[in-house]
């Protein structure tokens, strides 16, 4: 059996692995190959990389530095969690994996616009197509955005993105559905509300394209604002009390409701930023150590 199973290999599931790994527990970590971070082309905010480094070669330097320490991982999906008398025991294909404890870090999957898999990777991959303004605003300064939502959702991002260009356009998937009040502060910030259908997506030269109700229109930088599925499905199906939004409940020690169960990262309600999840992560971590101890004393 083991001491503790992580579910999810972005930096939350990484940063516990490399900390419940060294604190000598007997870890599981099962990778299902779908972290958010690894689509990111290149993060410049996240401290001591001032050059900036793309996802796939932080989580393979994490994953690295993990598996140094004893760490095992897996790539699989575990597709069943329920509680038993000694724990927890996750379904993985044909087979069961026992553990005291459970580290859900399964993270989000963002929704998309409507494009095809290689025009959203290369739209990714140069910057054409962003998800996170918290993570790299700064690298659209004074250029011209497009923002693709409407809502509070829309409306907060776009006005997020205001403070780093004068140049910021709302454009509703379909129809704008704005109160007054949304309407009203987009208005003072000067950001142009277009309405939709807003679909077929191209890439024009060093520029995204897309087509609305009001003609074609062309951005240096696209953001969805279409919102996000929280996978807290497994956390769920153990018995752990979600939000309405799927985020799952925890307190400050990232406990959720079933006692040994425990989630970081962007499936616990919090700033979807790596640093944040990677903090959340060894505050788990540590309570589960610690929990461990308390049940029954480790020894080398």
């Amino acid at each position: 059996m083991d001491d503790c199973i992580i579910i999810g290999a972005g930096p939350a599931g990484l940063t516990a692995a490399i900390y419940l790994a060294r604190f000598h527990l007997k870890i599981r970590l099962f990778d299902c190959g779908s972290s958010r971070a690894a689509l990111i082309p290149c993060t410049r905010n996240h401290a001591g990389y001032p050059d900036g480094i793309s996802g796939k070669d932080l989580l393979a330097r994490m994953a690295e530095q993990a598996e140094k320490y004893g760490a095992e991982r897996e790539l699989a999906e575990v597709t069943a969690l329920r509680t038993a008398e000694t724990g927890f025991i996750a379904r993985v294909g044909e087979r069961d994996y026992p553990a005291r404890a459970v580290l859900l870090a399964t993270g989000v999957v963002n929704h998309r616009p409507e494009m095809d898999d290689a025009l959203h990777a290369e739209a990714l991959e140069r910057g054409l197509l962003r998800y996170c303004p918290i993570c790299d605003g700064y690298e659209i300064t004074d250029k011209r955005i497009g923002v693709i939502g409407t809502g509070d959702r829309g409306t907060n991002e776009a006005l997020f993105l205001r403070g780093y260009s004068a140049d910021v356009t709302l454009i509703a998937p379909e129809s704008h559905d704005l109160p007054e009040a949304s309407a009203t502060a987009l208005d003072a910030a000067g950001i142009a509300r277009i309405e939709g259908p807003c679909g077929n997506y191209a890439i024009e030269g060093d520029r995204i394209a897309v087509d609305t109700a009001e003609g074609r229109l062309s951005f240096d930088s696209i953001y969805p604002a279409l919102g996000s599925r929280i996978r807290s499905g497994l956390a769920v199906q153990a018995g752990a009390r979600a939000a309405e939004d799927g985020c799952l409940e925890v307190d400050d020690h990232q406990r959720t409701s079933v006692p040994g169960l425990f989630a970081a990262g962007d499936v616990a309600k919090g700033l979807d930023q790596i640093s944040h999840a990677m903090g959340e992560a060894g505050v788990a971590a540590t309570t589960i150590r610690n929990m461990l101890a308390e049940q029954r004393p480790l020894r080398r």
